[in-house]
């Protein structure tokens, strides 16, 4: 299957997702600080919501457009004798602390359904018999932090906190073994055991210029790895933008978002306020140059030869900022150029995105609208689609956490 993304807002075509299941109804609410959940989240209703989303999705993509579910890809890698070995064996020595080698054998014997189920759910799976604990995967979810695709790479994650390290282990399984990446194994980027990076911090903007956080969750030297091999592979420009390393903002796409070639959604206290946190590196010869530039609106301008505009997240009041910040209101996912989709709850951000040209629609509009007719996006029409995610927002990740797309259509926008 053909990957790359060129830019965050080509047309969508391929994009893997995760519909919550039964993990996140195994949140504990002792331990939902330790698997990285401010609230807990009611399974039923967040299904909808997903869902509903996922409809959004599928008027908007082209007719050969796919949504891949990331358990599906998983089973299907358990289902090969050598993935399965290959997953248990990373297993083993990723959580040395958890005595993995005890229950290899157990695992082996697993259907590779059930130990799909085992790896999800934890402990608490029904009719697999192995007396082990072993927390859920109620992060799931957001398959935007397993990987990242940038042109044609595809940068493996590597997770920062233990809660998350699993999933990192099943998408390097999915990564090596299942079909859709067997075309492009060659421009799989990894990082060492001590790096970390997540995909919620890797920001395409063009074939030539990557945007990378530097958070909580990416490490400097993750993000060195990352850019010596991206520097590598024709893009022209890193930008790492140093933002702070809070739970509020925990990647850089949680404060900063692309709508189309020219127009961004953020967070001003951070990205508009906020001077002297960016760094371009480059390469000189054999030689990475490191630059500092004062504010990211520049820099962008600067290295991608036009101008933007910042859409504020929560509009012009900062106490409606700080509000609409914290439900992941500059956490938009672009469709297409110039149409998006975000937490309808959101109001102000909705109102922000109309004053600058958008057409707002509610997903049942949407769908409505282009169910019996192909949706072709067009230059000059912007579209911003709400949609409801009252339980999809506690667990603290927008449209874009919760997507990873592998393929976008270019378009001339």
């Amino acid at each position: 299957m053909q990957i790359g993304i060129h830019s965050e807002f080509g047309h969508l075509q391929k994009v893997i997702v995760h519909t919550p299941g039964r993990e996140v109804s195994l949140v504990d609410p002792e331990i939902r600080e330790e698997l990285l959940f401010d609230d807990i989240i009611f399974e039923e209703d967040a299904r909808i919501e997903h869902l509903n989303m996922l409809k959004i999705f599928s008027v908007a993509m082209p007719d050969d457009g796919e949504i891949l579910e990331i358990t599906d890809l998983i089973s299907e890698v358990f289902s090969d004798s050598e993935a399965k070995d290959f997953f248990i064996d990373r297993l083993i020595t990723e959580h040395p602390e958890k005595n993995f080698h005890l229950i290899k054998k157990s695992l082996n014997d697993l259907s590779a359904e059930d130990l799909l189920r085992f790896m999800v759910e934890g402990k608490m799976t029904p009719a697999i018999d192995i007396n082990f604990s072993l927390w859920p995967l109620p992060n799931l979810l957001f398959t935007r932090d397993l990987a990242a695709v940038a042109g044609r790479c595809i940068i493996q994650s590597r997770a920062a906190k233990k809660a998350r390290l699993r999933e990192s282990v099943l998408m390097e399984a999915v990564l090596k073994y299942h079909p859709v990446f067997e075309s492009s194994r060659e421009h799989i980027i990894q990082i060492g055991n001590n790096q970390t990076i997540e995909g919620g911090d890797v920001l395409v903007v063009s074939s030539e210029l990557v945007l990378i956080g530097m958070s909580e969750r990416t490490s400097f030297t993750g993000l060195v790895a990352i850019t010596e091999e991206l520097l590598k592979h024709g893009v022209k420009y890193v930008v790492a933008v140093d933002i702070p390393k809070k739970r509020s903002s925990m990647h850089l796409d949680t404060i900063f978002t692309f709508c189309s070639k020219d127009e961004c959604v953020v967070y001003p206290p951070v990205i508009e306020n906020q001077t002297g946190n960016i760094v371009v590196l480059g390469k000189a010869g054999d030689q990475i140059v490191v630059e500092k530039r004062t504010s990211l609106k520049e820099t962008l301008e600067e290295l991608s030869g036009h101008s933007y505009t910042f859409i504020r997240c929560g509009g012009e009041d900062l106490t409606d900022q700080y509000r609409e910040q914290w439900t992941d209101g500059a956490n938009v996912f672009a469709l297409a150029p110039g149409v998006i989709v975000g937490y309808e709850r959101n109001a102000k951000t909705f109102e922000s995105l109309e004053r600058h040209g958008y057409e707002i629609f509610d997903q049942f509009e949407f769908i409505e609208e282009y169910t019996n007719k192909a949706f072709k996006p067009r230059s000059g029409k912007k579209m911003a689609i709400k949609f409801q995610g009252h339980e999809l927002c506690r667990g603290r990740g927008g449209a874009r956490c919760m997507t990873l797309p592998l393929l976008r259509k270019l378009l001339n926008h």
